[in-house]
C-alpha cells in the first residue's frame, strides 16, 4: 500500500492546528522587501518543494526557448520621446475580449495552482478582482468554476484543451457559461505533453509519490509541506471534483486529441457562441486561418516554452502576426515577461493585452494572495514608469506610436545570464 497522508485523514487533524503563519513568517518578511519579479522567484524557490518549484520554473528539453523567451526583450531598445508633456497619472486602462479593464496585462490560465499554495486559483482571482483586470482559469484548475465566479467579478476567460471527449468539452463549456465567463481560449499548442526533464529527474507527480527523496525535501520546506498536509487534497475541480488528481502527464495524455483540426475548432466555436481566442499562435498564416474560422482573438504563445524546444520567442513573432491579421483583430501575447518594460514592448509591437504566467505563480508560491498582489503591483509600477519615460500617456497612444519607439539591435553577451545572474536579480530558467 502506498503511503498517503490525505487518505489517512492527516489534513483533518492538522487543519485544527494553525501553524501556517509560523512557518510562513520568514517568507512574508522577504515578500514585503521584494523589489522585482526575480525576488519573488527566489522566495518561491526557498519556500516551495523542489519538485513543485521546478514544475513551475522549467521549460522543455534544454530550456533554450525558456531562456530565449526572456532574452529576446533585451534586444529591443526603447527610443523614448522627450518633452512629451505628460501629466500623471497615466491611463493604463484598455479592453480585453470587449470588456473594460484597468490594466493591459493579466494572469494567464495555469494548471494546478493549489500545488504552489493552498489558496491556489482563488488567490489569483482575488488579485485580478483587486486590480480590475482579466482573470484566466485553466480547465486543469484545482478550484472550481462556480467558486471562481463567486470570488471574481472581473472579466474572465476560460481556457480549454483539445480534449477527445466531446461530451466532456460540452459539459465544461456549459459550466463556464453558467459561471459568468466572458470568453473562451482554446489551447492548440498542447497536443502532446512537452518533455520537461526537471520533472522527470524530480519524479514529479500529482499527488506526490512520497518517495524517500520527496519526503526529505518536504522536511526541508516546512511552510509548503504544512500547507499541503493541512488542506484537502487536490482535484481537477473544473472537470470532476469527485476524482482525486492523478498524474498530470498521464491524465493529459489520456485526454488530449492530437487529431483535433480546424473543423473541430469550428464545432467548438459553435458550442461556445461567444468571444474566443486561439491560444498558441506563432505563424502568420495560422493567425489568418483562425480569423477565417471565426476566432475573435489571436493569442500569441508558445506555452511558456514548456512544449516544443526551440519554438520562437513570442515577442519576436508578434509583429508578423499583427501584420497578417491587420489592426482590428485583437491580439494577446504571453511568454518571457518578467518586467513592466517587457509588457510595454509587447503593447508597442502589436499586442492589445499581455498575459503573464510565471511572475504571478512565483508570487503565489511565495505568499498566496499577498504574493500575487505583489507581482501585480510590481509590474503595474514598472509599466507605468516605462510608459511615462517613453512618452506615451495611454495604452492607445503606446499601441499607435509603438513601432516607431521600439528598435531592435544586435545581441550582446552582456545581455545574458552568467553564474552571478541570480545575485543581480535575473530570474527564470536558472536551476
Amino acid at each position: 500500500m502506498v503511503f498517503n497522508p490525505h487518505a489517512l485523514g492527516v489534513h483533518k487533524v492538522l487543519k485544527h492546528i494553525p501553524l501556517n503563519a509560523l512557518f510562513d513568517a520568514p517568507y512574508k518578511r522577504r515578500l514585503a522587501k521584494a523589489v522585482n519579479i526575480a525576488d519573488l522567484r527566489l522566495i518561491a524557490k526557498a519556500r516551495a518543494h523542489k519538485m513543485v518549484f521546478d514544475y513551475l520554473d522549467s521549460g522543455a528539453d534544454d530550456e533554450i526557448s525558456l531562456r530565449r523567451g526572456k532574452d529576446a526583450y533585451s534586444e529591443l531598445e526603447m527610443h523614448y520621446k522627450i518633452l512629451a508633456g505628460i501629466k500623471p497619472p497615466l491611463d493604463l486602462s484598455t479592453k480585453i475580449f470587449g470588456c473594460d479593464v484597468k490594466l493591459p496585462f493579466f494572469g494567464c490560465p495555469t494548471a494546478g495552482n493549489r500545488m504552489f499554495h493552498w489558496e491556489g486559483e482563488a488567490a489569483a482571482a482575488k488579485a485580478a478582482e483587486k486590480h480590475g483586470t482579466l482573470y484566466g482559469l485553466s480547465s486543469l484548475a484545482t478550484t472550481g468554476i462556480t467558486e471562481i465566479g463567486q470570488i471574481c467579478n472581473s472579466p474572465k476567460v476560460f481556457q480549454l484543451y483539445v480534449w477527445k471527449d466531446r461530451e466532456l468539452v460540452k459539459e465544461v463549456i456549459a459550466k463556464a457559461k453558467e459561471g459568468g465567463f466572458d470568453a473562451l481560449a482554446l489551447t492548440v499548442d498542447f497536443t502532446w505533453y512537452g518533455n520537461r526533464e526537471r520533472d522527470i529527474r524530480n519524479d514529479f507527480s500529482i499527488p506526490p509519490k512520497y518517495s524517500v527523496a520527496q519526503i526529505i525535501e518536504a522536511f526541508r520546506k516546512p511552510a509548503w509541506t504544512y500547507d499541503f498536509l493541512s488542506h484537502e487534497p487536490y482535484t481537477y475541480a473544473c472537470i470532476n471534483t469527485d476524482v482525486p488528481a492523478d498524474s498530470l502527464a498521464a491524465f493529459v495524455n489520456s485526454q488530449l486529441s492530437p487529431e483535433f483540426d480546424w473543423k473541430d475548432a469550428e464545432w467548438l466555436l459553435g458550442e461556445w457562441n461567444g468571444p474566443a481566442a486561439v491560444k498558441g499562435v506563432v505563424r502568420p498564416e495560422d493567425a489568418v486561418k483562425a480569423v477565417e474560422t471565426g476566432f475573435s482573438t489571436m493569442w500569441v504563445s508558445n506555452h511558456g516554452a514548456r512544449q516544443l524546444e526551440t519554438s520562437p520567442a513570442t515577442i519576436d513573432v508578434l509583429p508578423s502576426i499583427r501584420k497578417a491579421v491587420g489592426p482590428d483583430v485583437e491580439i494577446i501575447m504571453d511568454g518571457g515577461v518578467q518586467r513592466g518594460t517587457d509588457i510595454c514592448k509587447a503593447l508597442a509591437l502589436g499586442a492589445d493585452a499581455v498575459g503573464v504566467g510565471k511572475p504571478y505563480l512565483w508570487g503565489l508560491a511565495a505568499g498566496g494572495t499577498e504574493g500575487v498582489n505583489k507581482a501585480y503591483e510590481i509590474l503595474k509600477v514598472e509599466l507605468d514608469r516605462a510608459m511615462g519615460l517613453l512618452g506615451t500617456p495611454t495604452v492607445d497612444a503606446l499601441k499607435k506610436e509603438g513601432p516607431s519607439l521600439i528598435k531592435r539591435r544586435g545581441a550582446s553577451a552582456r545581455d545574458y545570464p552568467d553564474i552571478y545572474a541570480p545575485e543581480r536579480g535575473y530570474g527564470g530558467g536558472i536551476v
